[in-house]
């Protein structure tokens, strides 16, 4: 039988899971605006869940050492990270090229991973001090995440046909506001 123990902490990692999967979903909303083919929303989806996997389970080995410095730089690593992404978008999407500047593709998909998973390294970090299950922790940071990140792709994509050639400067907008609110905030 199930504890409630257990039940709670399920709980508790679950809604932690969301809260930072959102980051995922809101990044994921403003790059859907850039044209992507369907494996390349999967690709993408899979490569964020296996990031905000391997990030909170590297912060659960740091554990408690680094805990109080490095959370407030990994947040303010990650929000400089999407203003960069979101003011290349924003100029390449008024620069007369066809291409996007910032593709979630190859090194551009790793910035894009890090750049919203940083959080979940810090999380890792407070989580590994409170021993919390590294398995499951691991796991819906994961999957809760990659779902997440392929729902705003999606929704992008599809705002995307809505708005035409303004799409790019949009999730550039939308990228380079999130980035200000995590270096604000």
């Amino acid at each position: 039988m199930i504890s409630t123990a257990l039940i709670g902490e399920l709980a508790t990692l679950s809604i932690m899971a969301f809260a930072l999967g959102m980051d995922a979903f809101s990044v994921g909303l403003g790059m859907g605006m850039i044209p992507l083919r369907l494996r390349q929303i999967a690709k993408i989806g899979v490569v964020i869940g296996l990031f905000h996997m391997g990030m909170p389970l590297a912060g659960m080995m740091i554990g408690r050492v680094l805990s109080e410095h490095f959370g407030t730089v990994a947040t303010m690593v990650g929000g400089g990270l999407l203003l960069l992404l979101g003011i290349q978008m924003g100029l390449s999407s008024l620069s007369s090229r066809d291409k996007p500047f910032v593709t979630p593709v190859g090194f551009g998909l790793l910035v894009f991973s890090l750049s919203v998973s940083l959080d979940s390294f810090s999380v890792g970090l407070s989580l590994g001090i409170y021993g919390a299950r590294v398995f499951v922790t691991i796991l819906l940071f994961g999957l809760i995440s990659m779902f997440l990140t392929w729902s705003g792709l999606m929704m992008g994509r599809k705002f995307q046909r809505w708005i035409g050639s303004y799409s790019e400067l949009l999730g550039g907008c939308i990228l380079f506001c999130f980035g200000l609110k995590l270096l604000i905030v």
